[in-house]
């Protein structure tokens, strides 16, 4: 059994999911400040990483993924599966010598870069296409080779003197896909599939080898994208309740799989070493990959622009992604930049779909004016606590332990406080504003409307003052 191609339709289907998909496969792969000397940048590739097995005993890391999941397939239907993964490709820097030689070094300084030592990620792929039917019983096993490689690359100034060259080396890896299905007991027709992709690299750990060198033979940010053709996948995460018990008997071990696609569709799925939700999405406002976590382009944009020249200089010769990062937030227009500033997701509902990208005017008419809201008023209004009326002026002792958010609450359990205002969002919630007592900026909290913010069942209520 061979690595094949897709048709045109499930390359397509595909397609749509890699967005997500190269997503978790980069994530982490350079963090701001996007420098190799950068303290973050010294411990990479932290998610999906198979290790070698010589070293999964050693290190306690793991050598294999289990995705386990239900599926409907109609008679005649096909599975597609691709894994991706990153390949750690070691890159040295070397100078040219008076005697014609190169030699390693630390860095290599040229006029719009620095180059320094670095480990590349790869890109590879093993696909495979089989029928259902074909899956049960022993079902079908893939074993893969990639093989050791290297490659010289000069490097020149602006006038084309050669001043040293990069040396990229790749070790070989291989690993192993395993599939198979079986089909439930019930009234309904379901298979749970079984997908496990295995690092059966033979390299031994030898002495006080550390993570640095098993990282070359590991199969990083592995992930898989499973497509049925005739059939559909069950929610692992929001299961109709009739599978729910089949869903809490599968096993999924170092991933987790998702729904992929477009909302409504139930073809594709997602593994993935990192939780996602079903139909995850990259936000429409993001103008680009920055690598280092989500949700936080805007400052990830705006403290990639300070960064010194210099700076930018390494993070140039660090990585051509890095280089990336650092051109697209020179050159972010302040539209771009502007429509990174947030968007509330929960409000489509209301307001309607999103303006198309580049598009950030206001919908015409408001979801919601406060003005013209008479039937709330933060300073009267109130909210019984302990049989106890509590609006603005009322004492309260703060218990935020039944739903504790954040380490901070820890410090403020059994303090009183001064309710400031009582709040009623959209949805039906209350919430209590309040200053600390004790707090010696209460007064400046108060003048710039910075408060706490606890529901009723997380205070108790006091004698006023």
């Amino acid at each position: 059994m061979t690595t094949v191609a897709f048709t045109p339709g499930t390359e397509a289907r595909f397609a749509v999911a890699r967005s997500v998909a190269d997503a978790v496969l980069f994530e982490g792969y350079v963090l701001y400040p996007y420098r190799a000397s950068a303290a973050k940048n010294r411990l990479r590739w932290q998610f999906g990483v198979l290790v070698p097995p010589s070293w999964s005993a050693a290190a306690e890391e793991h050598d294999f993924q289990l995705t386990e999941c239900l599926m409907e397939p109609r008679t005649g239907a096909e599975l597609a599966v691709e894994v991706r993964f990153l390949r750690a490709q070691r890159r040295t820097v070397e100078e040219l010598r008076e005697d014609g030689t190169f030699a390693p070094t630390g860095e290599l300084r040229l006029a719009d870069r620095v180059l320094v030592a670095w480990d590349e990620g790869v890109e590879e792929r093993v696909t495979l296409v089989v029928p259902v039917a074909e899956l049960r019983g022993d079902g079908a096993v893939l074993p893969f080779t990639r093989p050791a490689a290297e490659e010289t690359e000069e490097v020149t100034d602006a006038d084309g003197r050669v001043l040293g060259r990069l040396v990229r080396r790749r070790e070989e890896i291989s690993g192993t896909l395993r599939i198979s299905a079986a089909e439930l007991d019930g009234p309904y027709r379901v298979e749970r599939l079984s997908v496990t992709v295995e690092n059966t690299s033979d390299w031994t750990a030898e002495g006080d080898t550390d993570r640095h060198a098993a990282l070359p033979y590991s199969l990083v940010a592995t992930h898989t994208l499973l497509r049925i053709d005739g059939g559909s996948f069950l929610s692992m995460t929001d299961p109709p309740e009739w599978a729910r018990g089949a869903v809490a008997a599968c096993r999924n071990l170092h991933t987790w799989p998702v729904l992929a696609g477009e909302p409504g569709r139930d073809d594709l799925m997602l593994s993935s070493p990192i939780i996602l939700e079903d139909h995850p999405a990259i936000a429409p406002e993001s103008p680009g990959a920055l690598y280092d976590a989500t949700e936080i382009d805007e400052i990830l944009a705006l403290r990639t622009a300070a960064l010194t020249d210099e700076e930018k200089r390494e993070a140039r010769g660090t990585d051509a992604r890095a280089a990336a990062v650092i051109e697209l937030a020179d050159t972010m227009p302040p539209e771009v930049l502007e429509r990174l500033h947030g968007a509330v997701r929960s409000l489509q509902s209301v307001t309607g779909p999103p303006k198309p990208a580049g598009d950030i005017l206001a919908p015409e008419t408001p979801w919601w004016d406060p003005g013209g809201d008479t039937g709330v008023d933060p300073g009267s209004d109130h909210v019984v606590v302990d049989g106890r009326a509590v609006r603005a002026g009322s004492r309260v002792l703060l218990r935020p332990r039944l739903r504790r958010t954040d380490a901070q609450d820890l410090f403020l359990d059994g303090r009183s406080a001064l309710v400031e205002a009582v709040l009623h969002d959209v949805d039906g919630g209350v919430h209590i504003a309040v200053t600390v007592e004790d707090d010696p900026g209460a007064d400046i909290r108060r003048e710039q409307g910075r408060f706490l913010y606890f529901q009723p069942d997380e205070v108790e209520a006091l004698e006023d003052a």
